[in-house]
């Protein structure tokens, strides 16, 4: 890996929260707005939105929303929320 590249390592459900999240909020006014406010903001949205499409095969599942909503529920569980 390149000296000025940068990984991030996120467990399946942070992904999948993330991923879903990202796919409801881009496109909607208020979000636009506000990352426009900082357009640079969009390279690395696209990036990271891309590659967890790219990766999680799960939001091609039948049960997709089930998934989603047990991985909402544990990550909750794990900030004590």
């Amino acid at each position: 890996m390149p000296d000025d590249d940068l990984a991030a390592k996120l467990t399946k459900d942070q992904a999948l929260v993330l991923s879903d999240w990202l796919y409801r909020m881009m496109g909607t006014p208020a979000f636009d707005n506000l990352v426009n406010e900082e357009r640079a903001v969009w390279s690395p949205l696209y990036t990271v939105a891309g590659t967890l499409e790219k990766s999680l095969v799960e939001i091609l599942m039948p049960d997709y929303s089930d998934r989603l909503r047990t991985a909402r529920e544990r990550l909750l569980d794990s900030l004590g929320m």
